[in-house]
């Protein structure tokens, strides 16, 4: 009898220590925070595409110089949640001066593009509609693509719609096909490529995604469609996660790109939980001869599976190793980057 009363007596002490937890946990949900963040800035070359779908997109325009190549280079940064920093403007800028336009723009709710009102409108078909749309403002017959990580997946999204409209497509690093073959995660790389497993930043990460604060607000954005903070403060937390979790996107991590402060978070929370209601686009693209090249760093974390499945369903493919570089190899090799480019757009 005694040892019954113990147990009644633990068990109530756990629930109610458990109810109290929940109740604190939904409080602090609840407030607000001030995070010291940058803010991205427009830039002198920033202009703006205000398209039929709703979205005001922030670009910028590198005219090709010399004799102009029949289509425009179009770049598509990673995310979702993802902005084009300087160092791509830089990077994919050098080939304008062989004569390709060049553009870069920010995803709706990333950068300095504009932020939607109804979080449930950030979805990978939002993004595709977005770039078919401004594909047609540009008024050419095809476009070469260069997708970095999700925006490979955009590209492959947009190309399974729009084949005829696709010149080529450089795939950098490229996410997990969407909707994902998660099978793919256990594919292991052949040794003779020579990966390296990047610095993990995940415990450094997760003090953040577990804040009460922002836990709720992914709660109410995913479950409800509803912004319980602002857009700076989401973005803000999303930004502060970047300054971490970018230091596992390069080989060195002292070469990890500063933050300027675009990062999309409800854009971030919302484009991912669209991915299971996609049509599969790789039934679109069986048998297409896109030319393509995959270009992986030597320690970027993407799992070969899924890199694999780009080669394998593009046919008219070939892959690249970029050594000493990681996720992002745009900013430790930049110039063997631009490089590899051009002499695939060359061919």
């Amino acid at each position: 009898m005694k040892n019954m009363t113990m147990k009644k007596k633990a068990l109530r002490f756990t629930k109610w220590t458990f109810f109290a937890f929940i109740t604190i946990f939904i409080f602090k949900g609840c407030i607000p925070t001030k995070l010291a963040m940058p803010a991205i800035q427009p830039r002198a070359t920033t202009r703006y595409w205000e398209l039929p779908t709703g979205s005001k997109i922030a670009y910028t325009h590198l005219a090709g110089q010399g004799v102009k190549k029949p289509y425009p280079i179009i770049y598509l940064h990673g995310g979702p949640g993802g902005y084009v920093y300087t160092k791509n403007i830089e990077t994919l800028g050098a080939l304008s001066a062989f004569g390709y336009d060049v553009y870069l723009y920010d995803q709706v709710g990333c950068g300095l593009s504009e932020r939607l009102d109804k979080v449930k409108e950030y979805t990978a078909v939002r993004h595709q509609q977005d770039l078919e749309e401004i594909i047609k403002v540009l008024g050419v017959e095809k476009v070469i693509l260069v997708g970095q990580s999700w925006g490979g997946a955009l590209a492959v999204l947009y190309a399974a719609d729009n084949p005829s409209k696709v010149d080529k497509i450089v795939f950098t690093c490229p996410g997990s096909i969407k909707p994902v073959n998660e099978a793919l995660e256990k594919v292991k790389a052949p040794d003779s490529l020579g990966l390296k497993e990047p610095y993990s930043p995940n415990a450094k990460v997760l003090p953040i995604v577990l804040n009460p604060r922002y836990v709720s607000i992914g709660m109410w954005a995913r479950f409800f469609g509803v912004k319980l903070a602002s857009d700076k403060e989401a973005d803000g937390y999303l930004t502060k996660m970047a300054f971490v979790f970018t230091k596992g996107l390069v080989c060195d991590s002292t070469r990890a790109l500063k933050e300027e402060g675009g990062a999309g978070g409800y854009c971030n929370l919302n484009t991912s939980v669209s991915y299971g209601d996609l049509k599969d686009p790789r039934i679109k693209l069986k048998d297409n001869k896109i030319p393509v090249l995959v270009m992986k760093g030597q320690c970027d974390y993407i799992s070969w599976g899924y890199t694999k499945e780009y080669l394998d369903l593009f046919s008219n493919s070939k892959l690249t190793l970029i050594p000493n570089s990681g996720h992002q190899i745009f900013a430790e090799q930049p110039e063997l980057y631009a490089a590899e480019i051009r002499r695939f757009l060359a061919h």
